[in-house]
């Protein structure tokens, strides 16, 4: 009931009442007359003023207008989750209402930490470490200087001298909406949160503007962070200047590589010229480096150069996408334009120039620093290298070489000689690259061109004594000894556990040994003394090709130095550089145990050390299998074909080492504190394949080639080498 007695209906009780409850007129003016006693149905005037209330808005009394609030507020906000009057899965599924408002929550919190992350964010009066860049100084193993790269290589240029066409070749492989973007890519910062959520590292996509910053004022590391400040620096620097102006300084702080920052030394670099000069097709090739120059410099491998030609046909396809160039001019450019070899900085001449290249790759493959940041300089690299051991060995090789006459033999021109020191803990003292690294800068001692011959025999060996050998299927294996008895006679056929091993003309594959002499039934120790060719091939066929292949890895080769597994693979189609050799051969004094190479020993940068990955120590072999190799190796020295080598000291064991084409000659050896290989091959500057060693010295029966790695060594190691 009302305050006038009348019935209400469920909705009228609703809107009766009193305390700021919404009634009718007419209620109301029955409670008044009803509290003062002058209430009168029937009266004119309280019907009048009745009626002239009754158009009139109620007004709620204070307390009636907050409850009037928080009911609002209670049925448009409250938090109905999990919601009521729903069954099952459904209560927890969020009405359309609670998404909206929880994506304008989130919407608003960040586009407020984005603005006050943005008015924090400063543009640094300064430029980023490379506006300062130093030298890096590599030392010897004395501590002493060995040489200096560097500066960076980098000059200014106006973009005024850098041509129109050049421009928009960087332009369409980096930013083509350059000129009308607001300086960041909200693409490439999506990517960045996506990587950085799923764990991984923030990727590219940046905008010129962007990379500027990074290259200018940040650092190369990818995070979300510097994405972040990268993008806020980005809008400011938009802001404060021309897109002229950003494009210009990005030409000359962007990384062309072979050491160069800016547009200017890197025309200079890969093409002799001033960046003036470049035309359209150059320009495109230039701007291939900007994706990676490590990737697409074309003269670094036959793979990069194939990514270089298709990104440079890339380039100008966008060119022409863009309408920065037109079809008749890009139908000119058909012919990848090829730069010219990396230019060598000066004051790497003779051997240093080697050790400082095997110092740098080092160097990169151990750290995590970029090639960037390190031709930034500023970096101590200290290496292992020997100075008076590099310096004997580089006069052991020339006495030798002094005794060729390539202007006037043919069979003396273009030799190739690769050498290294290491010892059995895995530290590279010495090698000769060549005649001087200015004169030729390809690395003879790293290069894996070079067949091993049957300097590869020992491994076949090892493989044999560690893990015996199959001679018929579905048999166990049969261990074997030094002692153990193979047919040593000139052309035996090599057999399978199904019978002789076939060639694919149908021939039965024989193998022969040098100067086609019998030997009868020989032991394994006697086979490796006296390089006896058919019982090694026959071997590696009993052990298995396979395993005689991971021995050697274990040993020290690299896997990429293999090539396919026939019958010749015992004898040495393999071609380990001679670093890798000297590294293999230090296993067998060094008790079956392999220390992988290295050349740098510690690395800083104004005063801070940067940690370097240790490759890691493994056990190859046994100590007894070690043990039986080595006394292979000493006998092949004391009585067999390394016999010269026994000058150095009664601990000397090595192996001299042929190829079956006799494109290559060896001798691999060692003392207790250093093993040393040395090679020797002649290679067609033209098509880079090996030519015959027949001949060189004036010898026309080829024994004095086999003869040469076996004197350098003796030379060397009778000297400096053996300290």
């Amino acid at each position: 009931m009302g305050p006038c007695g009348d019935r209400c209906s469920e909705g009228r009780i609703r809107s009766c009442g009193l305390g700021g409850w919404k009634i009718t007129p007419l209620c109301r003016a029955r409670a008044r007359s009803e509290r003062g006693g002058t209430h009168v149905l029937g009266s004119n005037n309280a019907m009048g003023k009745h009626r002239r209330n009754a158009h009139r808005k109620p007004q709620p009394s204070s307390a009636g207008r907050g409850m009037q609030l928080r009911r609002w507020a209670a049925r448009h906000i409250r938090i109905d989750y999990p919601r009521a009057g729903r069954r099952g899965a459904r209560r927890w599924l969020p009405s359309w209402r609670q998404m909206g408002l929880l994506f304008v929550f989130c919407l608003g919190s960040l586009t407020g930490v984005l603005s006050f992350l943005y008015m924090q964010t400063e543009i640094p009066k300064n430029l980023n470490d490379f506006a300062t860049q130093q030298d890096n100084v590599y030392y010897w193993a004395d501590g002493s200087e060995m040489a200096r790269t560097g500066p960076v290589n980098r000059q200014e240029v106006a973009l005024s001298k850098v041509p129109e066409k050049v421009q928009w070749a960087i332009l369409a492989a980096e930013n083509a909406s350059f000129y009308s973007d607001s300086g960041v890519s909200p693409s490439g910062l999506m990517r960045a949160v996506t990587r950085m959520v799923t764990g991984g590292e923030t990727q590219g996509g940046s905008t010129i503007t962007q990379q500027y910053v990074k290259n200018a004022y940040l650092n190369q590391r990818q995070t979300f962070s510097r994405k972040l400040t990268e993008m806020f620096m980005a809008i400011k620097l938009d802001d404060r200047m021309t897109k002229q102006e950003i494009l210009e300084r990005y030409l000359n702080t962007s990384w062309f590589g072979r050491g160069t920052y800016g547009i200017q030394r890197a025309s200079y670099a890969y093409y002799g010229k001033d960046v003036s000069r470049l035309n359209a097709s150059e320009g495109a090739m230039l701007a291939s480096l900007l994706k990676g120059a490590g990737t697409f410099d074309p003269t670094l491998s036959a793979k990069n150069h194939k990514r270089a030609v298709e990104r440079w046909k890339w380039v100008l396809d966008r060119m022409v996408e863009i309408g920065k160039l037109s079809k008749a001019e890009r139908a000119r450019y058909t012919t990848f334009p090829d730069p010219h070899p990396a230019p060598r900085p000066a004051g790497l001449t003779g051997q240093v120039g080697y050790l400082v290249e095997t110092a740098k790759a080092y160097v990169s493959s151990h750290t995590e620093i970029s090639d960037a940041d390190f031709d930034l300089g500023g970096y101590q690299i200290h290496t292992t290298f020997e100075k008076s051991k590099v310096k004997a060995l580089a006069a052991s090789v020339k006495k030798t070489r002094d005794g060729l006459d390539p202007k006037n033999r043919r069979e003396d021109r273009y030799v190739r000689i690769g050498a290294a020191s290491v010892t059995p803990g895995g530290r590279i003292e010495a090698l000769y690259g060549g005649p001087g690294y200015l004169e030729q800068g390809f690395n003879d001692a790293n290069a894996s061109v070079v067949p091993a011959g049957t300097a590869f025999t020992p491994f076949v060996y090892a493989a044999a004594l560690r893990d015996g050998v199959l001679k018929e299927r579905n048999s166990p294996r049969t261990p074997v000894a030094p002692t153990t008895l193979y047919d040593g006679n000139n052309k035996v056929a090599v057999k399978t556990p199904e019978g002789p091993y076939w060639d694919r003309g149908g021939k039965i594959v024989r193998g022969e040994n040098d100067g086609e002499q019998s030997y009868g039934q020989v032991s394994l120790r006697q086979a490796i003394v006296q390089s006896i060719n058919t019982p090694m091939m026959q071997l590696g066929m009993d052990v298995g090709l396979d395993r005689v292949r991971q021995a050697s890895i274990d040993a020290g080769l690299l896997p990429s130095s293999f090539g396919a597994r026939v019958p010749m693979f015992s004898l040495g189609t393999a071609t380990p550089s001679s670093i890798r050799m000297a590294s293999a051969y230090a296993t067998f004094t060094a008790n079956g145990t392999h220390v992988p190479p290295f050349s740098v020993s510690g690395l800083t940068r104004n005063g801070e050390k940067f940690a370097l990955r240790k490759d890691r120590a493994k056990r190859a072999f046994s100590a007894q299998v070690a043990a039986q190799v080595d006394d292979a190796l000493h006998g092949a020295v004391q009585g067999g074909t390394g016999r010269e080598a026994a000058v150095v000291g009664p601990d000397t064991a090595g192996k001299t080492g042929t190829a079956q084409d006799g494109t290559s000659s060896w001798f691999v050896g060692y003392t207790d504190q250093v093993s040393t290989a040395v090679s020797l091959s002649r290679v067609d500057p033209k098509t880079q394949e090996l030519l015959p060693l027949k001949g060189m010295g004036g010898d026309a029966t080829g024994k004095a080639s086999d003869t040469y790695p076996l004197d350098i060594w003796t030379r060397y190691m009778a000297g400096a080498g053996k300290k």
